[in-house]
């Protein structure tokens, strides 16, 4: 029986490409590349939505909010052997006047509800990966994406990987920060997107990360 692997995020799950507007196809997005790496005893399911936050209702997008949307994502994929959840970037933004810790909280609660939802999980036991996304380079402030992100978001992204390893050691999930994962800078157009050099690395450390939580 194939192992089921839940990747819920926001935009750099879900393959957002700056250089075209578009989105990466299937032999570029990290969660496809997992699924090739990993194999046929894998299922990789999709889980990504541009803008989705842990916790916070966005006032200007509907159903961003990943707390709100987490039970109906795990039910509709049981049985589910690891979720990995790839969220912060979007709670970054300044309407939500949210700190680094707050943000953590956010995630905190997103987790409970995860671990809670007990009929998603194979043999009841819930089983979460925590991956702190790339940090946003201080440069996305003088780009397009900068007057809607708002200030402050760089700054929040770098105090996202010891806010979550905290939450992780907490809750006893397992962490990994793709900062150390992936050598490749954000894309040099709004500076807070994986770029597809980035996506493949992602990839390639996830998969020993996920075969060692597999042994």
């Amino acid at each position: 029986m194939k192992k089921h692997i839940v990747c819920f995020g926001d935009s750099n799950t879900h393959g957002y490409c700056a250089e075209t507007g578009g989105r990466f196809d299937e032999a570029q997005r990290w969660p496809c590349l997992l699924q090739e790496k990993l194999g046929e005893d894998y299922l990789v399911l999709e889980e990504g939505l541009s803008g989705r936050t842990t916790c916070f209702e966005d006032p200007i997008h509907e159903g961003l909010n990943g707390l709100a949307y987490i039970y109906p994502c795990l039910m509709s994929h049981e049985p589910v052997d690891l979720l990995v959840i790839m969220l912060g970037t979007n709670d970054t933004k300044e309407r939500f006047g949210s700190s680094a810790a707050c943000i953590a909280l956010g995630l905190k609660r997103l987790i409970a509800k995860a671990a809670a939802t007990a009929d998603c999980w194979r043999d009841g036991k819930a089983s979460i990966l925590i991956v702190v996304p790339q940090n946003i380079d201080a440069r996305y402030e003088d780009t397009e994406v900068g007057a809607t992100m708002g200030r402050g978001c760089a700054e929040k992204s770098a105090g996202l990987a010891e806010e979550f390893r905290k939450i992780a050691e907490l809750t006893g999930c397992y962490y990994v920060d793709a900062n150390r994962l992936v050598a490749a800078g954000p894309n040099d157009i709004d500076y807070m997107h994986l770029t597809g050099e980035g996506h493949r690395q992602l990839a390639e450390g996830l998969v020993e990360k996920i075969r060692e939580i597999f042994q």
